[in-house]
């Protein structure tokens, strides 16, 4: 059994990993950029190095950093964890070479399966279907074209290395295909540190179904699970469920047998997932991730399974606890897992909404489990994921699971940041949900979120000299009628709620989904990031609802567009810049 591990990551599964190693007795060692100096995993390791740096390049993809940590700390095993460099086989070598145990899958079976060209190809040589699409990588936006005027528009541009939808664009014809691809690299770089993409055929309305497998050394693999992963935006998952619900009879146990033979063909052992389009009645594979999965939880609530244990298990050399007939008797009832991410869900828009955490309260109650890598005053920064936590439900049936989640997100309670928790309950509580009628598409396309607001509350403008940094959200409770109100009010820091301020505040304006007040064609941004491309010219005639610049936060590229139309007299940005919420980066008059 491994006697220390480094966790190369940060966030919530880190803390994931931290305590499943301390269950087992092992030590754990974390490591930091600046901005996570006093994060939680630091807190909860037994040792931590800094890494340097603030951005993602400067820290957690700084090999040489990470490299010197091990050294200095004496760690014998390295858990990469999601994301970063948890698919990157090179990364996996410079460990081994270490003499350090990787706590994931060869770095053979992570080139062949991590690069999603050819992992096609031995999706095919263990007698999956693949959906059509290119065996190499793109080489440049003719070859997209040309992809796309065979098989039909939309296709699908993706990221060769990486997953979790990131470096994913949809093409819906031949002149978009420029900018697409540029965007999809440009993401794929910033997240995995590699640009190469590829290209498929776009389905119309499929549900998105993986399988959990897990593989020893010995040569043994077994699934563990199927999960449905369809309620998404932007190519990124919401909402997660265990086992894949409504699926006809014999296809659940088709994908579990694709999915092994794919692992087997490449030789793979510890985690990982085999991704499927499902799409009446026939399914196709998509993609395998070489690394343990965000949802992976809904997997263990439902089996009893401590999947990092078992990687933990796997790295030492020790053989898979349980056989296949095990595993499929261990399943019981149904599990829903919702990913809470700091984004301004409000018309559908999903921006991300950096900043402190003011107050985090997780819910509680039977079979409700709340995975962080926060805490009440932590932040949530630009440079990284958004993912505040994971909030996962077991329930005997699906629809008691639903019904659940649904108390178990009323009870949740963070404040600070804007959450997609009122997305999270909109989809739920959709009658395509519970008739399992939704796709991948189904969040963008015909989930109604007009009505939805998750603006973090912010003290009002102060008047006659008063400062409203001084002022803190108090809460009292009032009685009517013998029911109980909670009531919110803005009042200074060092009294109570009784001594609140006499006077009328004015309302602070709030920066909009990518533009400044309505028709002002003041256009603003509405969080931090860096300005990744400019798509106007000054004299520019543009539409309302135009393009105006790129920006990138929290790993995704943001399009904010013009509020009025008319003509660009002032561009206030140049590619590169970092921009705080609210500030102007155009003038349209």
């Amino acid at each position: 059994m491994l006697q220390k591990i480094l966790i190369a990551n940060r966030g919530e599964i880190a803390v994931r990993v931290i305590r499943a190693a301390r269950e087992l007795g092992i030590q754990t060692v974390a490591v930091y950029s600046e901005l996570d100096r006093n994060a939680l995993h630091v807190r909860l390791a037994d040792e931590a190095y800094a890494l340097g740096g603030q951005t993602a390049a400067e820290s957690y993809l700084n090999t040489e950093a990470i490299l010197d940590a091990i050294r200095q700390s004496g760690a014998d095993g390295v858990h990469p964890g999601y994301g970063f460099f948890s698919e990157n086989a090179d990364f996996a070598r410079s460990i081994t070479e270490l003499g350090v145990a990787w706590i994931g899958p060869p770095p053979e079976a992570i080139d062949e399966m991590g690069d999603k060209v050819s992992s096609r190809l031995a999706a095919q040589r263990g007698g999956a279907p693949i959906v059509p699409g290119t065996t190499q990588f793109a080489q440049g936006p003719d070859e997209i074209r040309d992809f796309g005027n065979e098989y039909g528009w939309p296709v699908c541009i993706k990221a060769a290395f990486g997953g979790g939808g990131r470096g994913m664009k949809v093409v819906q014809s031949a002149p978009e295909v420029d900018d697409a691809m540029a965007s999809a690299q440009r993401e794929a770089k910033a997240f995995f540190g590699r640009d190469e993409v590829y290209v498929e055929r776009y389905l119309t309305w499929p549900r998105h179904v993986e399988v959990q497998i897990v593989g020893d050394q010995q040569g043994d693999v077994v699934w563990v699970s199927t999960r449905d992963c369809s309620a998404q935006r932007r190519h990124q998952k919401l909402i997660e469920e265990a086992p894949a619900p409504g699926l006809p009879d014999g296809v659940e146990e088709a994908m579990g047998a694709a999915a092994v033979k794919a692992a087997k063909a490449v030789g793979y052992y510890n985690a990982g997932t085999v991704e499927f389009i499902y799409q009446d009645g026939d399914f196709f594979f998509l993609e395998m991730n070489t690394r343990l999965q965000v949802e992976h939880p809904v997997t263990e609530v439902i089996t009893g399974i401590d999947l990092v244990e078992w990687q933990i298990r796997v790295a030492s050399g020790e053989p898979l606890p349980m056989t296949q007939n095990e595993v499929a008797a261990s399943r019981r009832g149904h599990a829903i897992e919702i990913r809470i991410n700091a984004e301004d869900p409000a018309g559908g828009k999903f921006l991300p909404s950096p900043g402190p955490i003011n107050k985090l309260m997780a819910p509680d109650g039977f079979g409700v489990r709340f995975d962080s890598g926060y805490e009440s005053g932590d932040e949530i920064s630009q440079y990284y994921d958004n993912l505040v936590g994971k909030l996962i439900v077991w329930g005997r049936n699906r629809e008691v699971c639903i019904s659940r989640t649904i108390r178990a997100l009323e009870e949740l309670v963070i404040e600070g940041v804007a959450t997609t928790i009122p997305a999270d309950l909109a989809i739920l509580r959709h009658p395509d949900f519970h008739a399992i009628t939704h796709s991948t598409k189904w969040v963008e396309e015909t989930l109604d979120l007009s009505g939805v607001s998750a603006t973090p509350a912010s003290p009002p403008a102060g008047e006659d000299g008063e400062d409203a940094s001084q002022l803190v959200q108090r809460t009292t409770t009032v009685e009517v009628n013998g029911k109980r109100f909670d009531v919110k009010m803005w009042v200074p820091e060092s009294v109570g709620v009784a001594a609140a301020p006499a006077k009328a505040k004015k309302k602070r304006a709030a920066a909009g989904g990518g533009a400044g007040a309505a028709g002002s064609g003041q256009v603003s941004v509405p969080m931090q990031g860096t300005i990744v491309k400019i798509l106007v010219e000054v004299g520019q005639k543009v539409e309302v609802g135009q393009g105006i610049v790129v920006l990138e936060a929290m790993k995704m590229e943001n399009q904010i567009n013009a509020d009025k139309a008319g003509t660009v007299k002032e561009i206030k940005v140049s590619t590169g810049d970092t921009v705080g919420g609210g500030d102007i980066v155009a003038v349209i008059e």
